[in-house]
Order: structure tokens, then C-alpha cells, then sequence
């Protein structure tokens, strides 16, 4: 998994937040500690999740939720000022905010999972999580001195990655264990006959934050978008990729509203079991997500973000900067009519919109994006459905007095092929074209596990009280193939019923769960019910 490259970003950063260190006071104030999985600016952390129902009630300040992770200068904006709110006394607290150097310890924490029939791992960024028992580690250490943060959250896991049946691969000569559709997209079915270990440089981020402009570098998930569960361009389903970043460290008034936007370029590493030859292994991935905050309305805000990959590296900077800036349609392209030059790129581009009815506890969001250019206006005009998905989805928050909290939360995606199909081609979303591996990284997608040419669908709802959260969810996943194959008559169909609690306690946490799953797949007829249970133990100091 090419470790070798991701581990000398971290001792980069290491080597510099050390020299940060050393500038600062001779005595740093050390900030009371939080789990891996709670720490606020993490994307899916228990803190973002819970800060965004706040937000929904006025408890939280109004701020856009479509760039993330969020920076420590963000999270000071977001996270509330007063006590009215369940969690309260487990707010990670910073009394001092002007002091020199700040160390706020990311507690060691193991997670410890075990599926009983096929692998399933969903939004847990570098952690796969096979059939059998799979463990984790992680932990580490945020570092703040002025303007300049650093956080090492590295994580490690070993998967005892279990034998189950293998659906064959529609694609002549493929290895086993390789996406079983065949249309050349790097999502193995099982990593090896062998148990997978990975080490990850995980959440981790040096990052200089201005009011006018962030950048650093990082190793960190981005979630780009309003989406939870199902974003459609970036989200933590994957590792986080290797990549540099630059923006605005908050939204910027322009006199009509506000503008919030972040650019960035990194490298995506493919697996050992892609379908793709050895010599289109390496990848460069460039995005830009901008959101207007309109005036007069804090809590309404519009966006878009496009992603582009491409196997060249040579020129690849400066083509991609050229593609971004340059027009949503193909024939506007520089020279729409080189076949060969357009293929080797990727394209997703989406649009986006939340809104917060202030103080009801209520929010509404949604995204449409597109897997690549439309041909012209016209085109997008007549066929938006074209390889194209969208997700909506809906909050609500009920306050139960100032320490208790119910909540629902419901999000919905859908990119199936559109009723073109008999009349125009169309490809699988994520799967792309001039790029083999797909919208992937590791052998996991970088959004949605649902928005692989599927559909999927969540309706959840949290118990917040003073000491954790108690929930309970439904998802369901529809996995649906190309039209020429025997998927698209007989999709892959998984429901699961899950509960899981949070207990919060002054010198540790504890999470445990369990999901039944119910499976439909004419291809894995054994394997029709996989139970899921997992532990997290993290110790605070």
C-alpha cells in the first residue's frame, strides 16, 4: 500500500510541529484530552455530528457544513459557548485561548469488531473491517501555537479478513478477488487470502489558519458537501489520501454574502488486487468546493465542488488547474475533438444546498452531481439524468429541558442508471472512464458505498443524554450492475437493523453495537445474514 510515502509525510509534520514546539512557551498548557473518535474537527466524530443537531436548535453559532474537516479556529466558532446542552460537561474545553503552545492528547483507543458471514466496513476511513475479527488502534496528540496547528492521529488494524464465497468476476482473467462487475474499478471483494494489516498515517494535519486563508498538508478525511452518510463526492468511507490544501479560513464577506472555499491536490494510491497495470498505479486527484452563504440568511448555504483525476502526473498540475477554471461542457474543452486526451481524465462535479429553519431544530440538504461533462447546455438540459446521482436528506432535533436531546436523521442517495439506458450509454457512477481504479482509494470509494451505480437509503435516530447516547437505525443498500450484466436483473440487496450506545465517563469512553444485516444476492446465496458487533474503548487523561 505504498507505506514507504505516507509515513514520510508524518515524520515531516512530526519534524515540524517539533520545530513549532520548541518556538513556543517553556511551559505549554496542556488542554483536557478527547477519544480519536470524538475529537471535534475530525469528519464523522461523535462531536461534528452532535454540534450540527445543536446548530439546528440556536444553540450552536450558524456557520456553513459543506467543507470540512474542520480547522481548530473552526471548531472555536462551532462548538457551543454556554452549558445548556446534554453533553455539557464532556466539551472539550480550551480556558486559555491565548495562551502560547496548547497539547490536547488524542486518548489511545482500540476498536474491536467481528462479522459472523462477508466483510462490511462503512464510513470508518482507513479501517476495513472483514469477515471475522477485525482490531484497531489509534491515538495521538494536537498541538496549537497561534495561527499553527498539528494533529498526529495515526491508526492501525490488523483484519483476520476470513474466507467467504467469491462472486466471479464479469471481466475474462480477472484475479478472484477483484470487483466482481468488471468494469475496472479498484474494490476488491476481500484484500488476500491472508489477514490484511494496514498502517495509516489516519487524521492527521499541519495547517497554518488566517481569517483570509488556511493551507497545510494532511493525511485527513475531507467532506465535501452537506452529506453524513451518503456524501457523493468526499467523505471518510475511505483513508484519507495524501494531499495539500488551500482556502478561506472562514467564510469572507463579498457585501451580498459570504464565500467559504477550499482547493486542494493529493495523490490516491490504488490496492494490491486493482484491476488497472502497474503502470498507471499513481494518480492525482485536484478539487475546489466553494459556499456562498447569502446575506440576511446565516443559515442557508449554496455550493459546488469539482473533482478531477488523472493518471498522468507530467503537466498533470497545470492541466488540471486548466480543467477546474475552464467550462462544465465537453465542447468547450480546448480541443474537444482529442478523444485521447479528454480520456485520461475523471470528472465529478456537484451542486449543493442546506438549509436550517432557525431555532426549530429542523434542516434540509441535498446534492446532485454528475460523473462527468455533459456534451454542451442542450445536453444537460434534455438529459440531466445522464450518469448522474442525487441525495437528499433531512434533520430533526427535539430539546427534552437543557440535558437531553432526541434526534432523527434521515438521508437518502440514488445513482442508478436513468431510463436512457436503451437508447444511450451510460456508465456506472464512480466507476469513470479514463482512470481504471474509479473514484477509489485503497480499494475503497471516496464517497458513498450506496452511490456505486446503487441506491441506498438510512433513518436513524440518537437519545442524547448527560452521560453518552443511546441509537437505534434502518439502512438499506441497493447495489445495481451495468445494463449488459446479470447484476442489473438481480442486484445486490442489503438491509440492516442496528443499536448502538456511547457511554461517557470522566476517564474513559465506551461505544458498543450490533447490526443484523440481511442480504439478497442471487450471486452469494450462503450468505443471506451477517450479525456485526463491535466494542471502542478509549481512555481520556
Amino acid at each position: 500500500m505504498r507505506l514507504t510515502r505516507r509515513l514520510a509525510l508524518v515524520q515531516a509534520v512530526l519534524a515540524l510541529g517539533g520545530a513549532a514546539a520548541a518556538g513556543g512557551t517553556a511551559a505549554a498548557q496542556e488542554v483536557r484530552g478527547v477519544s480519536a473518535g470524538s475529537a471535534p474537527g475530525m469528519v464523522g466524530s461523535e462531536w461534528e455530528e452532535y454540534a450540527r443537531f445543536l446548530q439546528t436548535l440556536g444553540r450552536s453559532p450558524a456557520y456553513p457544513w459543506s467543507v470540512r474537516a474542520f480547522s481548530p479556529a473552526e471548531v472555536d466558532r462551532i462548538l457551543p459557548a454556554d452549558s445548556l446542552h446534554p453533553w455539557s460537561a464532556e466539551q472539550p474545553r480550551d480556558d486559555r485561548p491565548d495562551a502560547g503552545l496548547r497539547v490536547r492528547w488524542i486518548a489511545p483507543q482500540v476498536d474491536v469488531i467481528h462479522n459472523t458471514a462477508f466483510p462490511y466496513s462503512v464510513n470508518d476511513g482507513p479501517l476495513w473491517a472483514g469477515k471475522g475479527l477485525t482490531t484497531a488502534v489509534q491515538g495521538g496528540v494536537a498541538l496549537r501555537y497561534g495561527p499553527l496547528s498539528l494533529t498526529l492521529a495515526p491508526v492501525a488494524f490488523r483484519a483476520e479478513n476470513a474466507r467467504f464465497p467469491l462472486a466471479e468476476s464479469a471481466r475474462p482473467g480477472a484475479d478472484p478477488f477483484e470487483d466482481p462487475l468488471g468494469v475496472g474499478i479498484d474494490l476488491p471483494q476481500r484484500f488476500g487470502d491472508e489477514a490484511y494489516a494496514r498502517l495509516d498515517p489516519g487524521q492527521s494535519t499541519l495547517r497554518l489558519d488566517f481569517p483570509a486563508v488556511t493551507l497545510g498538508a494532511s493525511t485527513a478525511n475531507q467532506q465535501w458537501g452537506p452529506g453524513s452518510t451518503h456524501p457523493l463526492l468526499l467523505g471518510n468511507n475511505a483513508p484519507g489520501f495524501t494531499h495539500v490544501f488551500m482556502g478561506t479560513g472562514k467564510p469572507l464577506g463579498i457585501g451580498i454574502g459570504s464565500l467559504h472555499a477550499r482547493a486542494l491536490a493529493g495523490q490516491l494510491e490504488e490496492s494490491d488486487y486493482s484491476p488497472a497495470a502497474d503502470t498507471l498505479s499513481r494518480r492525482l486527484m485536484s478539487g475546489l468546493v466553494v459556499v456562498f452563504v447569502p446575506r440576511g440568511l446565516p443559515t442557508l448555504e449554496l455550493g459546488g465542488a469539482r473533482l478531477i483525476q488523472s493518471g498522468r502526473f507530467r503537466r498533470a498540475i497545470r492541466q488540471h488547474f486548466r480543467e477546474m477554471v475552464g467550462g462544465l461542457f465537453k465542447s468547450s474543452a480546448a480541443d474537444p475533438d482529442d478523444a485521447q486526451e479528454q480520456g485520461r481524465l475523471d470528472q465529478r462535479a456537484s451542486f449543493f444546498g442546506r438549509w436550517v429553519a432557525p431555532g426549530s431544530g429542523l434542516e434540509f440538504y441535498g446534492e446532485y452531481a454528475r460523473e462527468d461533462h455533459n456534451w454542451d447546455l442542450r445536453d444537460f438540459l434534455l438529459e440531466p439524468d445522464h450518469t448522474a446521482g442525487y441525495m437528499v436528506g433531512v434533520r430533526k432535533a427535539w430539546p427534552l429541558g437543557d440535558t437531553r436531546m432526541l434526534t432523527f436523521r434521515g438521508e437518502a442517495v440514488n445513482t442508478q442508471s436513468a431510463h436512457l439506458r436503451p437508447i444511450r450509454n451510460q456508465g456506472i457512477f464512480y466507476a469513470g472512464s479514463g482512470v481504471p481504479q474509479g473514484h477509489t482509494h485503497g480499494g475503497q470509494v471516496l464517497g458513498s458505498v450506496a452511490a456505486f451505480g446503487g441506491s441506498g437509503l438510512v433513518a436513524a435516530s440518537d437519545f442524547y443524554h448527560p452521560g453518552g447516547r443511546w441509537s437505534a437505525s434502518y439502512t438499506r443498500t441497493y447495489l445495481h450492475g451495468p445494463g449488459n450484466s446479470a447484476m442489473a436483473a438481480e442486484p445486490d440487496v442489503l438491509q440492516t437493523l442496528g443499536a448502538d450506545a456511547l457511554f461517557m465517563r470522566s476517564r474513559w469512553d465506551v461505544r458498543v453495537g450490533m447490526d443484523a444485516m440481511f442480504r439478497d444476492d442471487p450471486r452469494r446465496p450462503d450468505e443471506s445474514f451477517n450479525l456485526r458487533s463491535f466494542v471502542r474503548l478509549a481512555l481520556k487523561f
